[in-house]
């Protein structure tokens, strides 16, 4: 079985893309990775040999992304020789369409992008996003098949109506 520290660095291009598809940017995403990684380095003998190293990391960052959320940072922005040329990778069709996709996601809220994403991207199962956010399996599905069905509504221009109703 591989060091727990090589467990860690292992999980470091899932967390990086994870962080990524959430926060937006690729500063405050990278600023994400680090803080997690810094938080998992100084608690790893507190990690339990044999469970999955990649799910008690992704909590470790969900929560820190919560503590960014609700003490946001002053703006900055990153000034470099970068920052002035954008570079296309694909066809143009392929930018349009990550770039509606992007769009789509943050039109989303917090709770169901969170899910999706680690669905698709990070292909976690139920319990295991369950165990990452720390809310009941059955509270994935439901916000899971709300984020798809509004995300297709989003990709397709058409209004989302809720099934959901108010019961007062």
């Amino acid at each position: 079985m591989p060091e727990p520290s090589d467990q860690l660095l292992a999980c470091i291009p899932r967390l990086r893309r994870y962080a990524r598809a959430l926060v937006g940017d690729r500063a405050g995403a990278d600023d994400l990775v680090q803080d997690t990684i810094e938080r998992g380095w100084s608690r790893l003998a507190g990690w339990r040999r044999g469970s999955d190293m990649r799910a008690w990391l992704f909590c470790i960052m969900h929560n820190l992304r919560i503590d960014q959320v609700r003490r946001p940072s002053p703006p900055t922005e990153s000034l470099n020789q970068e920052t002035s040329m954008a570079e296309a990778h694909g066809s143009l069709s392929s930018a349009l369409e990550l770039r509606d996709m992007d769009t789509c996601l943050r039109q989303l809220s917090d709770e169901q992008r969170k899910i999706l994403l680690l669905v698709a991207l990070e292909e976690m199962s139920y319990d295991e996003i369950a165990q990452v956010l720390k809310i009941p399996v059955g509270t994935v599905m439901s916000r899971l098949s709300r984020a798809r069905e509004k995300l297709r509504a989003n990709m397709e221009g058409r209004p989302y109506a809720s099934a959901l109703k108010v019961i007062k």
